[in-house]
């Protein structure tokens, strides 16, 4: 049996879209593999020249399981909105959104400088605001940077 995709599926095949849903979206989801075993954690993120900045405590177990495993995906979303063709019928309702997904290769790094750099461009996703960062603040952390290999989008009953 041939799998017929749903019409109001759409690729996102224009550049600049995919980065109006990145600079929109105010978390992701990266997917790793430990072992044979999925792995999956919410961050929030940075972007910035095709990279994706990522920061999280000096050790944990999405270190680990990337230190042995550095290909990831991320995914993210934005615009969603439940809502309904027919409000009694169970299976006409559906949930419009726009998304992306990225591939790419972790790289940790613990470099004062890089990390200094990375925690202001996470933080310009969020606030148009200039932060200082204090020298315990950007010690205690590591920055995941992924630079995307690969960016792919979806939207669903959006125009």
């Amino acid at each position: 049996m041939e799998y017929k995709r749903d019409n109001a599926i759409k690729d996102i095949t224009q550049e600049s879209e995919l980065l109006e849903i990145l600079k929109k979206a105010k978390y992701c989801h990266m997917g790793m593999i430990d072992g044979d075993t999925p792995y999956v954690l919410g961050f929030n993120f940075g972007f910035k020249d095709n990279t994706l900045y990522l920061h999280c405590a000096k050790q944990g177990h999405k270190l680990d399981v990337l230190r042995k495993n550095n290909r990831v995906c991320v995914s993210f979303d934005v615009d969603q909105e439940f809502f309904s063709r027919h409000e009694t019928v169970a299976c006409s309702w559906r949930m419009r959104y726009r998304s992306v997904l990225l591939w790419g290769q972790a790289e940790i790094t613990d470099n004062y400088d890089e990390k200094l750099k990375a925690l202001k461009i996470i933080m310009s996703q969020y606030s148009t605001q200039a932060f200082e960062f204090n020298a315990p603040s950007v010690n205690n952390v590591v920055i995941i940077k992924i630079k995307a290999d690969k960016m792919t989008g979806r939207k669903f009953e959006m125009i």
